[in-house]
């Protein structure tokens, strides 16, 4: 039972990072912006930065749902969530009003945002420590 738990755990996770980096494809200017107003990188670096989150996000994304090199995959997006949340927090802190650009909606970071991505932590941190689970038994194992 753990093993489908950790399993779907992992999809799931994966799934959602998917999500998030699909939404953000087709306007990635606006993603940019988005990334622009959280004033922490030099406007020159803003367009790369936002596309290398995307791609990250994507593939690790991936490699989470498949199941391919998962830990690995889990220990790329506890950095990328962390990152997140230093990112969310210290604009918060600043007073800076923006758009977290998390899944493509408009509405406003907030420390409920910083919450969310905590917890999006935690599960990459279960994948990352005990494993990414088996739906199905290997074959020769018992139920």
């Amino acid at each position: 039972m753990r093993e489908r738990i950790l399993a779907l755990l992992r999809i799931g996770l994966g799934a959602a990072f998917v999500y998030a980096a699909v939404v953000k494809l087709p306007d990635m200017a606006a993603f940019a912006e988005d990334v622009a107003n959280y004033r922490l990188l030099p406007a020159a670096l803003v367009p790369a930065f936002g596309s290398s989150v995307v791609g990250v996000e994507l593939l690790a994304g991936l490699a989470l749902v498949a199941g391919v090199a998962a830990r690995g995959a889990a220990l790329v997006l506890s950095g990328l969530m962390l990152a997140f949340v230093g990112a969310v927090s210290q604009a918060l802190l600043r007073g800076i009003d923006l758009r977290c650009g998390c899944f493509g909606g408009a509405a406003p970071a907030s420390w409920w945002t910083v919450g969310r991505d905590l917890f999006i932590l935690g599960g990459a941190l279960v994948v990352l420590v005990l494993g990414p689970g088996r739906l199905f038994p290997r074959r020769g194992d018992a139920g």
